[in-house]
This record gives structure tokens, sequence and C-alpha cells, in this order.
């Protein structure tokens, strides 16, 4: 035969309606609605193990019948376990109190003439760590950032991570915290206004030496 050429026909034998074949496939489609589905109460039992390929046949006709909800019941247990397993990171978010943002204090830091309560004196002076320990409460709230002496008491309402956060840096050198926390932040800028003095750490040298 030619087989270059697309004329070829194929022939097949058209079964009978009223015959054994097709009466043996209308039976097993009838049953169909016989089919329960497990409401999941098994599904730990199920999911460790899945029922091998069954094979049908009906007449001349042939059927691979697969069980696949074990498979499936076994992909949802291990996304289930998989969420279980992940841990949320939790972060400590501190709500601003109206009128306690950061756009608040950028503003304030341009409107109000002593917030690091100076009183005239200049912030360019020596300041002893003796002298920070001694300022911890009320508006005078010193801390030392890299060197640098800042009176904190104003920023106190304003500090997203809350004031509890922003006392351990209070009376003590808080450089530690803040490049653990605020590496990033430009704390020259936004504690500006804020500056008392620089940092005499000529005693602290004769300590080490």
């Amino acid at each position: 035969m030619d087989t270059t050429r697309d004329d070829d026909f194929t022939f097949s034998r058209v079964v009978p309606q009223d015959s054994e074949v097709v009466l043996e496939a209308k039976d097993l489609a009838s049953h169909v609605h016989d089919i329960a589905l497990n409401d999941g109460s098994d599904r730990q039992s199920n999911s460790l193990k899945q029922d091998p390929p069954k094979e049908k046949i009906v007449g001349s006709l042939s059927f691979t019948v697969t069980d696949s909800s074990s498979s499936k019941l076994s992909n949802e247990s291990s996304e289930i376990l998989k969420a279980s397993a992940r841990k949320p990171i939790k972060r400590t978010k501190v709500p601003f109190e109206k009128g306690y943002s950061q756009m608040d204090w950028l503003k304030l830091t341009r409107t109000h003439p002593d917030l690091a309560g100076l009183k005239g004196e200049s912030n360019r002076r020596l300041i002893s760590m003796d002298e920070v320990k001694k300022h911890k409460s009320g508006d005078s709230m010193w801390t030392v950032l890299k060197g640098r002496v800042y009176n904190i008491s104003p920023y106190m309402n304003f500090h997203p991570g809350g004031v509890d956060m922003l006392m351990k840096a209070v009376g003590r050198d808080g450089t530690f915290l803040f490049n653990k926390y605020h590496a990033w932040v430009n704390y020259d800028i936004l504690l500006e206004k804020c500056l008392v003095g620089v940092l005499d750490d000529t005693k602290m040298k004769k300590q080490e030496a």
C-alpha cells in the first residue's frame, strides 16, 4: 500500500447497541452514582498508603482505575505540617498617638527654640560620662550616640519603638542599642536639635590604659 497518499481509510467494526459489550458498559456507567467519598476522618492512615491501579475490563474495553484521593490527602497533610512549622515573625509596633508622628517631630524641631534644654549653653562643650548618668528623668534624659550627648526627653513620645525601649539608653551610652535596631537611621539629623555636647572620654581612656 502506498503510505504517501492521503486517501487511505481505516475501518473499525461498529458494535450493535444491544450487544453484550455495550450493555456491560452501560451497566458499569449506571453504578457511578454509588461511589462514596470519605469525609476525611481517616486522612492520616490514608495519607500513608496509596492503592495500586485497578484494571477493569468490559468486553473488549479495558479501564485503569486509579485512586488519587490518598495522594491528594498526603499532599494536604504535608502542607498542613509545613504551615504549622512556620513561625510568624513578630514585631512590636507602637501606634503613634495623635500629634506624635515623625512628621510632627520634624515640625517640632523647626519651631521649638531649645529642645536640648541648653538654656544658652554651647552644644560643643565636653561632658563626662558621670554627668550623663545624672540625667535620667523629667525633661533631662541624656544618652550618648557615637561620642555625642543628646537630651532625648523631648523625643520619647515620638519614638516608633515606644518609650520603654528608648528608656534603656537613658543615662548611658546607647550606641550599641542604636546600632542593633536603627543602624540605618540618620540620627544626626533626627536629633540635631537635641544635641547637648560631646562626650569627654579622656577619663575612660586613662582607665583603659
